[in-house]
């Protein structure tokens, strides 16, 4: 039972200013992933959030560049926090 790892996965609209996490779903439809895909977000993407104040946008760094995502679109990816803030882009 040691080897047995437990996935928390939550909305990116959910994760703190400072936090670090990595994308594993999309949920919109054909546009919200043609925009969102040449960004960087992709499944096992790790990003890390600059800002998010619990309403208006999300601030974000990924693949070294800072992105501002609407709250609609930060609901729509669903991430999994990574322990002590793991900044490895």
């Amino acid at each position: 039972m040691d080897n047995m790892r437990v996935e928390t996965r939550t909305k990116l609209s959910a994760v703190y200013g400072g936090e670090s996490a990595r994308i594993r779903q999309l949920e919109g439809g054909q546009a919200f992933l043609s925009r969102l895909a040449p960004l960087g977000f992709t499944p096992g993407a790790r990003l890390r959030v600059v800002q998010n104040s619990g309403r208006g946008p999300l601030l974000v760094t990924i693949r070294d560049t800072r992105i501002a995502l609407g709250r609609g679109e930060a609901d729509k990816i669903v991430v999994e926090p990574l322990a002590g803030g793991d900044d490895d882009h």
